[in-house]
């Protein structure tokens, strides 16, 4: 017998699983089935795709039994089975990158979320909640010898040579005060029911019990049962009329290892030229990792339900990652590669399919329940914005889509609702981007647009500097950004551009003053209240890009000069316009750029030479 340490990580984890989750301990069965469900899932698979293991009879089941007198549950499938080596890596050691944020997710929920536990693939150590030890025998397919784990979960672990009949694994809970309440025919089997009653093999509860009469009585004959509890037929290969709304919703929650609904379900069968079955499932809530370069996807991919992968991020385009659900083909070649996968025509049009459908099932929604479409905004918008920058052949599509904030109405609105809008004689959509909801509205730019009764949507996520410049056109009408040169054109009044003619002079004396800090200083005719305000050439990228580039050390390539729009009839500017003090003049200047500078978020060059033009302005 070996005996050897966890791994730091797994001990943090063990303690974190036991004490944050413990009022959701029942949820240890789930994740003990779910995991003998892909070790039969690993062996199906291998037994029709490779040479090596055709030979090896295939008969899955998951069998849980008890014994309340000795205090044990066990849980053993007829799956593919471990190795000592894998005893280590897979119980001893964690090897995911993700584990780490595990600990610091659950540690920082709001309420003790169970549903984290299951998406971060550390199920197993949940039996701890409700076991002093556990032990698990079990039997690589293809391999001779058969190895015992064991472990009380308090920082080390044993694994010895057994013995086992036949290939697969076999768990044995001891069970702690906590968990005697599962050693009981009716709690496990309503579990069962509860979170795996989808799971694509038959899961018995084997059990010893008496036989009752006609009147409930207990007869004194002792009987020994093995039921089948749950359907173990894939609920997608069902006809939708047959399948209940619960039914999907329990699947939904089977294969996403939640207890959320999901907010929308699709369910299609294509028959013809190629065939194929999808059920796609669009949550309520955004996956934890949705912004993270290492998602994990949530598309299984089946073949004739034959398991294949659940890890491919190819199944569907990125944009939309945030979808959970099956797409099983009767046409893929069962031992299709990752690497065949991405270059097969199949696959291509199953995909290319796919995503027509999730997108016109969408838009389907937002016409005919805006209320569950602008909870599906509210998590997703992003996402779809992504999508209108990647995805060319659904661009005109994911328009009708995307969403955004407006100066004229509340909550979120259309680019086609916006066109509805649009004043008589009005050329353009407006637009303004920046780093915030809060910012954007109240940026001084949108005076001019505000008294002229003009609509501008407000974009404010991180990538809008990226997607709606190259959006260009809603149908026949020009994108604008409010913030660049010649957008105020179509709206400027003749007395605007009358008054840019008179105060030419004040903008070449501030233009005088700031030299090479700013591109040009104009007179403005967006301004009515405040002293000044930046925009940008129209070719120029905005101050957010250029400091991102400058982050990703490419500062010098895109130095950007500002354009300094100035209002004459604030007091300040007819202070400069009067003065004949070229400092006074020049801490004016110096101060109005750094002001307008910082209400864009960009961090001024020197803030100490700011504050000491501020003071002496406010000295005098």
């Amino acid at each position: 017998m070996s005996v050897h340490k966890f791994q730091a990580e797994v001990n943090d984890l063990l303690h974190l699983i036991i004490h944050s989750l413990y009022s959701h301990k029942e949820i240890f069965l789930r994740e003990l089935i779910s995991n003998a469900s892909d070790a039969l899932d690993k062996l199906r698979y291998l037994t029709t795709s490779d040479e090596a293991y055709k030979s090896i009879t295939f008969e899955p089941s998951i069998t849980i039994s008890f014994n309340d007198e000795k205090n044990t549950l066990t849980i053993e499938d007829t799956g593919i089975g471990m190795n000592e080596q894998d005893l280590i890596d897979n119980l001893g050691t964690i090897a995911r990158s993700g584990t780490k944020r595990f600990m610091e997710a659950i540690a920082q929920a709001s309420k003790k979320d169970m549903n984290l536990i299951g998406q971060f693939g550390v199920g197993f150590y949940a039996s701890y909640m409700v076991a002093e030890t556990v032990s698990v025998l079990t039997r690589k397919a293809g391999e001779d010898a058969a190895w015992l784990w064991t472990s009380d979960g308090k920082g080390s672990f044993s694994i010895e040579p057994a013995e086992k009949a036949s290939h697969g694994t076999c768990i044995t809970l001891t069970m702690n005060d906590e968990g005697k309440e599962f050693l009981s025919r009716w709690r496990l089997e309503s579990l069962i029911k509860k979170y795996s009653n989808h799971i694509a093999f038959p899961i018995f509860l084997e059990w010893d019990g008496f036989e009752y009469d006609d009147k409930g009585k207990k007869k004194d004959t002792k009987i020994h049962r093995k039921d089948q509890i749950n359907s173990a037929k894939a609920l997608w290969s069902r006809s939708k009329q047959e399948i209940t709304t619960e039914e999907y919703i329990d699947f939904y929650k089977n294969i996403t290892d939640s207890e959320e609904n999901p907010l929308y379900w699709i369910h299609t069968k294509a028959e013809g030229t190629i065939e194929y079955t999808t059920l796609f499932y669009i949550p309520e809530k955004a996956p934890f990792d949705l912004y993270h370069a290492d998602y994990k996807p949530g598309v299984k991919l089946y073949v004739k339900r034959v398991f294949i992968t659940d890890d491919d991020k190819e199944l569907l385009p990125t944009y939309l990652r945030f979808v959970r659900g099956i797409i099983d083909s009767e046409d893929l070649p069962l031992n299709v590669s990752r690497e065949i996968l991405q270059q097969n025509r199949i696959m291509n049009t199953i995909r290319s399919a796919s995503v027509k459908k999730i997108l016109s099932e969408l838009k389907e929604l937002s016409e005919r329940d805006p209320e569950k479409y602008a909870q599906f905004i509210t998590e997703f918008n992003r996402p779809i914005k992504e999508g209108i920058y990647s995805d060319f052949a659904n661009k005109e599509t994911l328009l009708e889509l995307v969403r955004f904030k407006s100066t004229a109405v509340d909550g979120w609105t259309s680019l086609a609702d916006y066109k509805k809008r649009m004043k008589d004689g009005q050329k353009a959509i407006y637009y303004l981007t920046g780093e915030s909801e809060e910012r954007v509205r109240k940026s001084p730019i949108l005076e001019m647009y505000k008294k002229e009764g003009i609509e501008v949507l407000l974009c404010f996520d991180e990538i809008d500097e990226l997607v709606i410049p190259m959006i260009g056109r809603y149908g026949d009408i020009e994108l604008k950004a409010a913030n660049r040169t010649g957008a105020e054109e179509d709206i400027q009044s003749k007395e605007a551009k009358q008054k840019q003619k008179e105060n030419a002079p004040l903008a070449e004396k501030i233009k005088k003053a700031l030299g090479d800090l700013v591109k040009d200083v104009r007179v403005s005719s967006r301004l009515s209240e405040s002293p000044a305000c930046i925009i940008l050439d129209e070719q120029d990228p905005s101050m957010q890009m250029a400091q991102l580039m400058k982050a990703l050390g490419r500062g010098e390539e895109v130095e950007v000069r500002p354009i300094l729009e100035i209002n004459p009839d604030h007091a300040l500017l007819k202070k400069a316009q009067n003065s004949e003090s070229d400092e006074l003049t020049s801490d004016i200047a110096h101060v109005l750029l750094n002001q307008a500078l910082l209400l864009e978020g960009v961090p001024i060059k020197d803030p100490s030479d700011f504050v000491t033009r501020l003071n002496r302005l406010l000295s005098q």
